[in-house]
């Protein structure tokens, strides 16, 4: 049976057209890669890309999309409220079938030692790749970002694990790991008051006695004229969106601003969505086998 993995590898651009088109290429012409999303974002400056396939059809596209983005993308002009370290920021694999967390770290560390190699960037294994408990959490790798890295990476303790021990001049350091699913799950808030953002975030996210497996931040959508909480939920089977969305809107309301809606940044686990279905709707006795969907592909 074969092996299929998830990929969502995040490069610092979001809004020059001719980079991000050239960056998503290589998934979609590789007949063993099916890429599945793309969005950009002009307020985070970011390309969140999702793909699955096979591990060789990952490791290939993947390689040749790091090469673009470290020749095409120059981390000394780029600005944007995420926070980032690199041209290729992240690239997370995840198991999907028939494969392993075992085999996704392996996948991990190969990529991670070709692009260290090839492209002559430094590169830190994370989450269920990590080589060091520090780097186990991405947050800790990234701090000081793009800016700060050229004085941390000369430190014993962040010596990279592939690559050269000084950043890429332009394409800064990279993070290769494995990981459970992800949902990237932001709320925009009706106000412009970054500091009601970054309040509620720091309340909400586990790192500060908040939710587990919820990591947040506040950002402002200065294009939009509001404000953000972006988060990252690791494991929505523990903390559900519904709990985030809650939380959020019990700490908005103590600073007298409603929410202005959500969204989900690429791609969801559809029983993420059931669940919050099944919260708002009060479902009583709800399956995912009810889902027409999921029932059709049951017989495929």
């Amino acid at each position: 049976m074969a092996k299929i993995l998830e990929s969502v590898p995040n490069y610092s651009v979001g809004t020059d057209e001719r980079i991000i088109e050239k960056i998503v290429e290589p998934f979609r012409r590789n007949n063993d890669v099916k890429l599945l999303d793309y969005s950009a974002d002009s307020d985070h400056n970011r390309l969140v890309v999702t793909n699955v396939g096979s591990p060789d059809g990952l490791f290939e596209s993947t390689l040749e999309s790091i090469g673009i983005a470290v020749d095409r993308i120059d981390m000394n002009e780029h600005t944007g409220e995420h926070p980032r370290m690199g041209a290729v920021d992240v690239v997370p694999f995840t198991p999907v079938r028939n494969v392993t967390m075992e085999e996704a770290v392996e996948l991990a560390k190969r990529l991670g030692k070709e692009a260290g190699n090839r492209f002559d960037l430094p590169v830190y294994l994370y989450e269920e790749a990590a080589t060091k408990p520090e780097r186990k959490n991405l947050a800790e790798i990234r701090k000081g970002e793009f800016e700060g890295f050229s004085e941390k990476i000369t430190r014993p303790k962040w010596k990279p694990d592939f690559g050269p021990d000084k950043i890429h001049p332009t394409a800064g350091v990279t993070a290769i790991g494995a990981r459970k699913p992800l949902v990237a799950f932001n709320v925009n808030l009706r106000t412009d008051e970054l500091t009601i953002a970054r309040d509620i975030a720091r309340k909400i996210r586990h790192s500060n006695g908040g939710l587990r497996y919820c990591k947040a931040m506040g950002v402002d959508l200065e294009a939009r004229g509001v404000v953000q909480v972006s988060m990252n939920m690791t494991d929505y089977t523990q903390t559900s969106l519904q709990q985030a969305f809650e939380l959020i809107r019990v700490e908005a309301n103590r600073h007298g601003v409603e929410i202005k809606g959500s969204e989900i940044v690429g791609l969801v686990p559809s029983d993420a969505l059931i669940e919050v279905a099944k919260h708002y709707l009060r479902l009583e006795d709800f399956s995912a086998d009810q889902v027409i969907e999921n029932r059709l592909l049951e017989d495929l």
